[in-house]
């Protein structure tokens, strides 16, 4: 389905106000190119007859309260057509936003691993913006335009079918104009959102990391290349700004002054030759339409613009939707007890590049499993498939005896809980970051989840309680406070199973205290995943994974690994700080 199409599917959602809008904007335009009319009646009927004589007032005063009567409708029925098509304007554009932000919520990690946050930004914001453009003045503009046209050209073929016929010119004119427009303004367009996108997503990055772009004085490098986008972005729109110049008040006083020729050629041929000679009244009917005509003409090709500008702006929304995505389920399952298998299990990014290679291994229900090794041994990666951000190339993995691939994502991750090496915190304050908005989850769960992990050591100094404010990702709240939010939200949702993901790398010594008491906290009775660079907090794991390369290297408890002699061994030995000697020995 075009881009167009799509457009019409999403207007007809809301058809009822669209058609009333027409409706009303029709008889307000009937009441208002009737005047014309009226001035001809007064003009030939009862001004022109009576030259020399005396003039009948009574008359010529009831058809300027007619006139007066069609200028009042005229002005409510346009007020009120307005209300109807903005209000229905607005509400497509409310329900695309809507969609395609709901759609983004269905959209696989693996997407967002390919396109920039503040690019998925500008689709949802600025191009929808560019949408309702469209709707809230392009379609009313376009729709007041054609029926005022279509009005006029009636009147003219009322009043003189010769006339009207040649000034039917205009149309294939306008048409083809508007073909040459497109033609440039696409490509033009095209760049421009393009680049705007670009920067979106650049300023969104800087942001993000601007302590890394200061701390290694990188400004200028991030200056020039934003300067580089913008500097395309300006150059493209300054070639739609010799466009639109072209197309709009240049092309219309053109298109204009070539009407009066031919008109002035008709009436002065007609009053040559003494054939085709009009009345005073029709003559001056003639000009007011001539006149009138133009101004629904310019509203048309001034609007080329945003006209072009939305269906751009469409094109990339409906790509954005067109996307694969896998709908939410709201099934709720029964609180499994927390069996996990790998079995097999082989796991690529990309193509045949294998990240995870043979990947076999049991947590049984209770039980705590570090995951250790290298960066980019796979240890996250594992943590991912079990969470299904990704899912498995080969071989399954199950829980209870169920392979996960069996239930929606929404059901595998129902019962599971995760605490980030760097936890995200959202906009709100401590008690919503905990809650996250949950109605099972009520004020009393939160503080008694912050209790049970120790939090009130560390947040009763904040001035509000749980009732603090929390500003994007927690900036104002130190690690081990937006920590200790994270691990007080994972055990108010209570998870069969726990992944703790790097959860104490980035803890100061006086807060890991804390923290290890938190953990402790959150482990009693569930399955645990720990991915850990401290070995000396997994000491206590019923089984831990050396991972290297993408395959488990060595298998078993902290004693038996010690025993082993291999790389567990080695790795813990320079942790502890042993000298060589020790090591040894």
């Amino acid at each position: 389905m075009g881009t167009g199409k799509r457009l019409v599917h999403y207007a007809l959602n809301f058809k009822g106000m669209l058609i009333w809008g027409l409706v009303l904007l029709a008889i307000a335009v009937a009441a208002d190119l009737a005047a014309p009319l009226i001035a001809k009646e007064i003009i030939d009927e009862h001004i022109a007859p009576m030259q020399g004589g005396a003039v009948n007032f009574e008359p010529i005063a009831y058809l300027l309260v007619i006139f007066l009567a069609f200028g009042i409708v005229a002005a409510i029925f346009r007020y009120l057509q307005f209300i109807f098509l903005q209000k229905g304007a607005n509400s497509i554009i409310k329900k695309m936003r809507n969609d395609v932000y709901g759609h983004v919520q269905t959209l696989p990690i693996r997407y967002f691993d390919n396109l920039p946050a503040g690019k998925v930004v500008s689709r949802i914001t600025n191009d929808t913006e560019a949408i309702r453009e469209l709707f809230f003045t392009v379609f009313s503009q376009f729709a007041t335009s054609f029926m005022y046209m279509a009005g006029i050209y009636a009147a003219l073929f009322y009043l003189d079918w010769k006339l009207a016929a040649i000034m039917l010119v205009l149309i294939p004119m306008l048409y083809g104009w508007m073909l040459i427009y497109r033609k440039f303004a696409a490509r033009y367009n095209h760049v421009v959102r393009e680049k705007l996108s670009d920067m979106n997503a650049m300023i969104n990055e800087s942001i993000q990391g601007m302590t890394i772009i200061q701390a290694f004085r990188n400004e200028k490098n991030m200056k020039a290349e934003f300067e580089e986008m913008n500097n395309t972005h300006y150059q493209f729109q300054q070639k739609l700004l010799v466009l639109e110049a072209a197309a709009s008040h240049n092309m219309v006083g053109v298109l204009r002054a070539l009407i009066f020729i031919l008109f002035i050629a008709y009436f002065g041929s007609g009053a040559i030759s003494g054939e085709g000679m009009v009345t005073v009244g029709v003559l001056y009917a003639f000009i007011d339409y001539i006149i009138r005509l133009f101004n629904p003409i310019s509203g048309i090709v001034n609007q080329f613009s945003r006209l072009e500008q939305a269906l751009v702006a469409a094109e990339r929304v409906f790509r954005l939707l067109d996307l694969q995505g896998e709908p939410v389920s709201d099934a709720k399952v029964a609180r499994y007890r927390g069996n996990v298998r790998f079995e097999d299990v082989w796991f690529a990014y990309d193509a045949e590049e294998y990240v995870l290679k043979n990947i076999d291994f049991e947590a049984k229900q209770g039980e705590t499993v570090a995951l250790v090794g290298h960066t980019g041994s796979g240890k996250s990666s594992i943590m991912n498939l079990l969470l299904r951000f990704y899912d498995v190339s080969k071989g399954q993995i199950t829980i209870d005896g169920i392979n996960i691939n069996d239930m929606t994502r929404q059901s595998v991750r129902e019962h599971m809980g995760i605490v980030l090496q760097d936890p995200y915190l959202f906009t709100g304050t401590i008690e919503s970051n905990v809650s996250l908005g949950d109605e099972r989850i009520t004020r009393k769960m939160v503080e008694d989840a912050l209790e049970a992990v120790g939090g009130e050591r560390v947040l009763k100094h904040l001035p509000n309680g749980i009732d603090e404010p929390v500003v994007e990702k927690g900036s104002t709240l130190s690690s081990g406070q937006r920590q200790l939010v994270s691990f007080a939200r994972a055990l108010a949702f209570d998870p069969a199973i726990l992944i703790l993901d790097e959860a104490t790398s980035n803890i100061d010594t006086e807060t890991e205290e804390i923290i290890q008491h938190a953990m402790n906290v959150l482990k009693k009775g569930r399955t645990t995943f720990i991915i850990a660079h401290r070995l000396s907090t997994i000491k206590n794991a019923d089984r831990i994974l050396v991972l290297d390369h993408g395959e488990i290297a060595e298998m078993g408890s902290h004693e038996e690994l010690m025993k082993l002699g291999g790389q567990y061994h080695q790795m813990y030995k320079i942790q502890s700080g042993m000298s060589p000697a020790q090591q040894v020995g």
